[in-house]
């Protein structure tokens, strides 16, 4: 009797012993990034929202969820998380999955997010290619040796997409206003979105205190990258196509309105 008591006890310790527990799926499933190009780490998926630090080039992330398509939840590799842009721009990304990827907005499937993203990307990526190229008021729209603003923003379009825009900013403006994308708040815009602005009066904001927008003339358009940063060409002396910062500068005391040519 005593001896199958013992045989009792010890058989499930021994079969105890020799099961393997699984790990939870979290622990291997998390996907990875390497940041390209500097880019603000926040506190919530928010353009608006705090900045927590800036991500350096050649950071190592680890990405615990994509928001949506503009946004990652991110792990840094000092352990802080929060959200950074999915903008290829900033970020080369791995293994990345998110519910709403495949899910479509109203419309035909090439309008869909995750189509739009990628049109965005090759736009971006096809203004990218002529960096440095010369300023010239009223550039031939036949070659690429030269351009103004819209010439600039028109081939990007073209080359990144197909899609053919009105040849000059004013129309380029309308444009998007007749897709009823317009934004008076630069902050409500994505990457990809078209810049309108009107003429430049100084760097000073109180240059442009009282002044009526509504009433006033596109003088110039540029590509929005997202985090405050615009792609466009403006002047000789300024290098040709560049990209620059509009926060607290000029750029967002004339700005005019904003949104998708898409």
């Amino acid at each position: 009797m005593k001896k199958q008591l013992l045989t009792l006890v010890l058989v499930p310790a021994l079969i105890f012993g020799a099961v393997t527990i699984p790990l939870p799926k979290e622990a291997s499933a998390a996907s990875t990034g390497q940041i390209i190009s500097s880019v603000s780490l926040r506190q919530s998926a928010n353009e608006n929202s705090t900045r927590i630090r800036y991500l350096k080039e050649g950071e190592k992330v680890t990405i615990l969820s994509k928001v949506n398509s503009w946004w990652y939840k991110v792990k840094a590799s000092d352990g802080r998380e929060g959200y950074i842009s999915t903008s290829a721009k900033y970020i080369q990304a791995s293994g990345v999955t998110a519910p709403g990827d495949s899910d479509s907005n109203s419309g035909s499937g090439s309008s869909s997010g995750a189509s739009t993203s990628v049109n965005v990307q090759k736009i971006i990526a096809a203004g990218k290619k002529y960096l440095g190229t010369p300023y010239e008021y009223g550039s031939s729209r036949d070659n690429t040796r030269t351009f103004d603003c819209s010439d600039f923003v028109r081939q990007a379009f073209l080359d990144g997409i197909g899609k053919k825009l009105p040849s000059d900013s004013r129309s380029q403006g309308n444009y998007v206003k007749s897709l009823g994308h317009a934004k008076t708040n630069w902050h409500d815009l994505k990457a990809g979105d078209l810049m309108f602005f009107m003429s430049y009066k100084g760097t000073s904001q109180s240059n442009y205190s009282g002044i009526n927008k509504s009433t006033q003339t596109i003088t110039h358009v540029a590509i929005y990258l997202g985090n405050g940063q615009i792609l466009s060409t403006y002047s000789k002396d300024s290098g040709g196509v560049r990209i620059d910062s509009i926060e607290n500068r000029h750029w967002e005391y004339r700005f005019l309105f904003g949104g998708s040519a898409l």
